[in-house]
């Protein structure tokens, strides 16, 4: 069910747990879901020993599809008029990822009902991986 305009107000968030304890079979599938077969993504070998990395690390659109989960969770599906993000920490395997979007305003524009939200992903540590905004059309 979409909120509408009157249900929102600015400062208002929501927070979910995206994953617990990501796995490399996880980075894997997105891999073969997505096409990218990066080897940054999935071969230990590159990774460690041309690349210079510890291990494999997580596609950012992986996070960043996470990430959205909980914006159409809050606001409904084919709500969401714009989303950007940043992809500012790798994500390993193992990491748990926590969500937040908070309501930064509620405006009106062209006859839309519209919030702007921020959103930050952190791991377990409490690290930012992932940064952005997104705007959703609300009901009136």
């Amino acid at each position: 069910m979409a909120l509408s305009a009157s249900q929102l107000n600015v400062g208002d968030t929501t927070t979910k747990v995206l994953v617990d304890d990501l796995s490399r079979t996880q980075i894997v599938q997105y891999a073969g879901a997505s096409g990218d077969y990066n080897p940054v993504h999935t071969d230990e070998k590159f990774v460690t020993e041309i690349a210079g990395y510890p291990t494999v690390f997580a596609h950012g659109m992986l996070t960043m599809g996470m990430t959205g989960t909980l914006l159409t969770d809050w606001v409904g599906d084919g709500r969401l008029t714009k989303y950007g993000v940043r992809f500012v920490n790798q994500v390993w395997p193992g990491d748990t990822l926590t969500a937040t979007a908070e309501v930064t305003e509620i405006r009106e524009e062209d006859g839309q009902h519209l919030a702007d939200l921020t959103i930050t992903t952190v791991n377990q540590d409490d690290t930012p991986v992932l940064t952005g905004t997104a705007t959703a059309r609300l009901d009136p």
